[in-house]
């Protein structure tokens, strides 16, 4: 497709791409291909979803590399003193930062309970009394959204920084992504509103009542800094000269941890992060409604997509590698 033949593509598209508000591609440092819909710009910003969870993971590796987490071995009890311990619980004392960031930390529910942490006063207590379990710790994939808050907990305690603060100075202003702020409001009412906003959003990231961030769901981004974060993992960490996550994290982080079911694409998960290929070193941070940061180390490519509310969007990466990827060679070896 040329790039007018892509735009129509999307603008007309009653399907899977129907939802689709910006699309960048990032090719040796700079945006080959940038386009827009739906009443948004490039520079709008979008509520990404789970996307926010490899945000995360970034975060968690600057804790690393500036030695407020010792290494992702480190117990999570031990960012929480005070903390109260329910009796007779004794699994979550060897829940490590790595359980959570594998997805295999175990918790006490069958399904997540949604209402009963976000309507308390503070979700990263809340995400820690489902911690744990008569099980113990068996190594067992279990996707967990309420589960990540915890992350957020973690870095706050380790750092003594906010963690809006924290991204704001470590990963936002060297990347040149506009500052955050908090959204600041956190009832039922508003957080139906905030997943299902078709508009344009302020440059925000979702908050309880203690303002910390939401770890799992809730960050506001564009695709052109999608993009942007994209391509500074595929240049080893490094943006306009600054190291702003070191490369060791970088490895560490994209390298498959667990082979997922058919549930998830047959794909490979990483530290919140995936591997969508087995036969590519393509990996990216996926959020539902096929919001995607996708950067594929091999092709020189990173590639930031948003969308906004729409159930059961599976596709991206194959729209991706399919459309978003030829277009941008193309315009490349021109």
């Amino acid at each position: 497709m040329t790039k007018i033949e892509l735009h129509k593509y999307v603008e007309e598209s009653t399907g899977n791409e129907s939802n689709i508000c910006q699309i960048s591609a990032v090719k040796n440092g700079g945006i080959v291909y940038s386009d827009s819909w739906r009443g948004f710009t490039q520079s709008s910003a979008a509520n990404v979803n789970s996307v926010t969870k490899g945000i995360m993971a970034l975060l968690t590796g600057i804790a690393l590399d500036k030695g407020f987490i010792k290494s992702t071995g480190q117990k999570v009890m031990e960012f929480f003193p005070n903390y109260t311990v329910k009796r007779g619980e004794k699994t979550i004392y060897d829940v490590t930062v790595e359980h959570l960031l594998t997805m295999t930390a175990p918790y006490k529910y069958r399904s997540e309970p949604w209402t009963k942490v976000c309507t308390s006063p503070d979700w990263t207590k809340a995400a820690l009394d489902l911690l744990g379990g008569k099980k113990g710790i068996t190594g067992e994939f279990k996707y967990a959204t309420l589960g990540i808050q915890i992350l957020a907990g973690i870095i706050e305690n380790a750092s003594g920084m906010k963690c809006i603060d924290f991204a704001n100075e470590f990963l936002f202003g060297p990347l040149d992504i506009p500052k955050h702020k908090i959204h600041g409001e956190s009832s039922k009412e508003d957080q139906f509103n905030f997943i299902m906003n078709k508009l344009p959003m302020d440059n925000e990231w979702y908050s309880d009542p203690q303002d910390t961030v939401t770890a799992g769901w809730g960050l506001t981004l564009s695709a052109n800094d999608m993009a942007k974060i994209g391509y500074m993992l595929i240049n080893k960490g490094i943006y306009g000269g600054r190291q702003v996550l070191s490369e060791e994290w970088i490895k560490q982080m994209t390298a498959p941890k667990v082979q997922l079911d058919k549930k998830f694409g047959n794909m490979q998960y990483c530290y919140l992060w995936y591997l969508p290929r087995k036969n590519s070193k393509a990996f990216a941070a996926i959020g539902d409604f096929g919001n995607i940061i996708y950067a594929d180390p091999e092709k020189d490519i990173a590639v930031g997509i948003t969308g906004t509310f729409k159930p059961r969007i599976f596709d991206r990466v194959d729209f991706i590698e399919k459309n978003v990827i030829p277009l941008v060679e193309s315009l490349w070896y021109k």
